[in-house]
């Protein structure tokens, strides 16, 4: 199991993404992609924060970030985690990988295991829940750090 981060579409494969979907290709999309990439897993206060902080600013609202960021995830481009604090986070990896999340510091780390998701897709394609159809495999280990403090 390795700790890692999978493909995240680079500035111009996101402005391809944004051209595909009919969406203009806005000064705040891309600062909002471009705090992601930093970022990685990150809540719309967390990237309007990261936002601010670029080399010019981008003037953005954090309703605004979160528009933004919803409609990538509803698009796909972006995904949805749902932390423990109730809070919604964004993932800007969609590759097939798992999660591990500290409970404590509300933080996501991208654990890239192909031999478990593998394990776990044949074990499903063997299982029926009827009248429904799995589409995905989304699994998140919850963790808290160790006595030695250290946090993802």
């Amino acid at each position: 199991m390795t700790l890692q981060t999978g493909k995240i579409p680079t500035m111009e494969e996101f402005r391809a993404l944004l051209r595909r979907h009919d969406l203009k290709v806005t000064a705040q999309r891309l600062a909002v992609h471009e705090a992601m990439m930093v970022l990685g897993h990150a809540s719309a206060d967390m990237v309007t924060e990261e936002i601010r902080r670029q080399d010019p600013p981008v003037k953005v609202t954090v309703a605004s970030v979160y528009n933004i960021l919803s409609q990538l995830a509803d698009l796909r481009i972006y995904a949805r985690r749902l932390s423990a604090n109730s809070k919604m986070y964004f993932d800007v990896n969609t590759s097939r990988h798992l999660h591990l999340y500290d409970r404590e510091n509300h933080r996501y780390r991208d654990i890239m295991d192909d031999e478990l998701t593998e394990l776990v897709q044949t074990h499903l394609r063997r299982r029926k829940f009827k009248g429904y159809t799995v589409e995905d495999i989304d699994i998140q280990f919850i963790a808290r750090p160790t006595r030695r403090g250290r946090s993802l």
